[in-house]
């Protein structure tokens, strides 16, 4: 569930995209009518009226997490509240200049703002922010936790370059599509191959003696 709580932004954008990518008079009507008056580029085309519905949409589930999350006085995570400020941000810049431009860039931003945090923590203040995280519910070697902050490291890196590199030399569904399958494919499997990795170590645990 919580995994379907911190991605439905994205599949709300990509649900949204694909039925303005088809329906793009429709589409357009509704953004005239919801942002015309917050635009500093104009009229609104029919092009691009699709990715600045589905941006808007994405801006409001991202608010609806966070008051959700805050009514019900759970903590907000600091990755869920960098992930609000950057879509406010680039998502903002979408509507207001009627460009998918700085959509597109949202993600790679979010990747390496993550990869930097995580760098950052490590060189700057000795804190593996990896093992901050999970070290309440799996005990590794200090080598290992290294590894881990690491590899997390590389993956927001190389997801950052992919992502400018399909926004750049795809069209903007294509790139949609690539944003989708990032969240419900290639993360899954990241998150898979490194719990195959830590389950040496789970073992090894469970088998020392008390």
């Amino acid at each position: 569930m919580k995994i379907l709580f911190d991605i439905f932004p994205v599949l709300l954008f990509f649900a949204v995209f694909k039925w303005g990518e088809s329906h793009q008079d429709s589409a357009q009507q509704w953004v005239t009518a919801l942002f015309a008056t917050v635009s500093a580029a104009g009229a609104i085309t029919a092009e691009v009226a699709p990715v600045m519905l589905a941006t808007g949409v994405a801006v409001l589930a991202s608010c609806a997490q966070i008051l959700y999350l805050l009514v019900r006085r759970q903590k907000v995570e600091p990755a869920l509240w960098v992930s609000f400020i950057i879509i406010l941000v680039f998502g903002g810049a979408t509507i207001y200049f009627h460009s998918e431009t700085f959509i597109k860039w949202k993600p790679t931003v979010l990747y390496w703002t993550y990869a930097i945090g995580l760098l950052a923590g490590q060189w700057l203040f000795k804190k593996n922010l990896i093992r901050a995280a999970m070290e309440s519910q799996i005990q590794l070697p200090d080598p290992v936790w290294n590894s881990l902050l690491y590899s997390w490291v590389g993956f927001s890196v190389v997801m950052g370059v992919a992502n400018i590199l399909v926004a750049q030399h795809f069209s903007t569904s294509a790139w949609a599509n690539f944003k989708l399958i990032s969240v419900i494919g290639i993360m899954p499997a990241f998150l898979i191959a490194q719990s195959f990795y830590l389950s040496k170590y789970m073992k090894d645990e469970q088998h020392e003696p008390h």
